[in-house]
């Protein structure tokens, strides 16, 4: 069995993948997550009240204001995936850093993602579900191989 390390993130098992859920734990609060909601919340709620959460940089290209997602849909063409890729590091995916990226995983999904934030074990970003960005997170060991327009 998975030991999470914090009481607070939720593990899923099925994908073996560990993430903050903001809505399953609302009073945890980590200077180090980034918070979506903020930023699809803020213009009907008006000002965020509490702790201030991450800030990606503005007017990255191609995407939205804040970090959020971008303003519009992926390329509609599948890239061919290379072959000899061994290990996903964190300064190799770097470099697509708000850029339509394409990634397979380890498991056999494949899906355009736009990162906007890299760890030292995780990448996070927008990933694209065919017709509406999400926010999603991955840890860097279940990609398998990646490739950034």
């Amino acid at each position: 069995m998975y030991q999470s390390y914090s009481p607070y993130y939720h593990y899923n098992e099925s994908r073996q993948t560990e993430y903050y859920h903001p809505m399953l734990y609302p009073a945890a609060y980590d200077e180090r997550q980034f918070n979506p909601l903020p930023f699809l919340l803020g213009g009907i709620l008006g000002p965020q009240q509490g702790p201030p959460s991450f800030s990606p940089p503005i007017g990255q290209p191609g995407g939205g204001e804040q970090g959020g997602p971008p303003t519009g849909a992926p390329p509609s063409f599948i890239p061919t995936q290379q072959a000899g890729v061994f290990a996903v590091d964190p300064g190799g995916i770097r470099r697509c850093l708000f850029r339509y990226t394409y990634v397979w995983l380890n498991n056999g999904q494949q899906f355009w993602f736009y990162p906007i934030f890299v760890g030292r074990r995780s990448v996070a970003g927008w990933r694209w579900i065919g017709f509406t960005w999400v926010y999603f997170g991955i840890d860097l060991r279940q990609i398998q191989s990646f490739t950034c327009v």
